[in-house]
């Protein structure tokens, strides 16, 4: 059986169809400290995203209620997340590692995040980096984790990443990151992001096309045609 029999793809867009407008980069942090290092990391990822041409928005958490299976759809805060994320063609998600893992308050906002809403799919196809903070040595966890949820929301997560440890020692006074290989590090991940974003983003029709996906679509019509 030919799976592929009566089935048609979305054309890759050609050269005159591509975006022209600065790549939409929605970052997001996971602590609401008065020095929080993710965030202060977070703005460092910004500003680089900025030199290098993006445009570049931050969602503020403070308030967002806990995930509550919808309860809370139409919370302020909640309703400003999804907008940002249906606005964004890339994210950076940046959090502190606590108890081997990211923070619950990262987490809290990716639970806010729909894989659907009626038509639109808020994250699928989407390029995505992730970068964790350390009070200790360096570890990964976080970002493992953050890679594990990135899949699960059907983004394309970036093979790079960046793990800043002792991030105590990494910022001056007024929020900047000193000059570090953890601040390369930060740069060289912006890079491959907007290079992956920039190869990406008009192609997300046609990378994220699925058989299985079509043929719902192809039922659902059929089964409303003969009402």
């Amino acid at each position: 059986m030919n799976y592929l029999a009566n089935e048609s793809f979305d054309v890759i867009p050609q050269p005159s169809d591509l975006s022209a407008h600065h790549p939409r980069v929605l970052v997001l942090y996971g602590s609401l400290r008065a020095r929080s290092f993710s965030r202060l990391a977070a703005e460092e990822a910004g500003r680089v995203l900025q030199e290098l041409g993006a445009e570049v928005r931050f969602f503020d958490p403070t308030g967002i209620p806990l995930f509550d299976n919808g309860e809370s759809v139409n919370h302020p805060k909640v309703k400003e997340l999804r907008k940002l994320v249906t606005w964004s063609e890339a994210q950076v998600w940046s959090s502190p590692e606590i108890h081997g893992n990211m923070s619950g308050l990262l987490k809290t906002q990716i639970d806010w995040i729909p894989l659907s809403e009626g038509a639109v799919r808020p994250t699928q196809g989407k390029t995505l980096a992730v970068m964790q903070v350390s009070g200790g040595s360096q570890s990964f966890n976080a970002v493992n984790s953050m890679r594990i949820l990135g899949r699960w929301m059907r983004m394309l997560t970036i093979p790079n990443q960046s793990s800043v440890a002792r991030a105590y020692n990494e910022f001056n006074e007024d929020g900047t990151m000193k000059p570090s290989s953890y601040r390369n590090r930060i740069v060289d991940v912006m890079e491959e992001l907007m290079r992956f974003t920039y190869l990406t983003r008009d192609q997300n029709s046609f990378l994220v096309n699925r058989y299985s996906e079509r043929q719902k679509e192809q039922h659902a019509l059929h089964a409303y045609s003969r009402i």
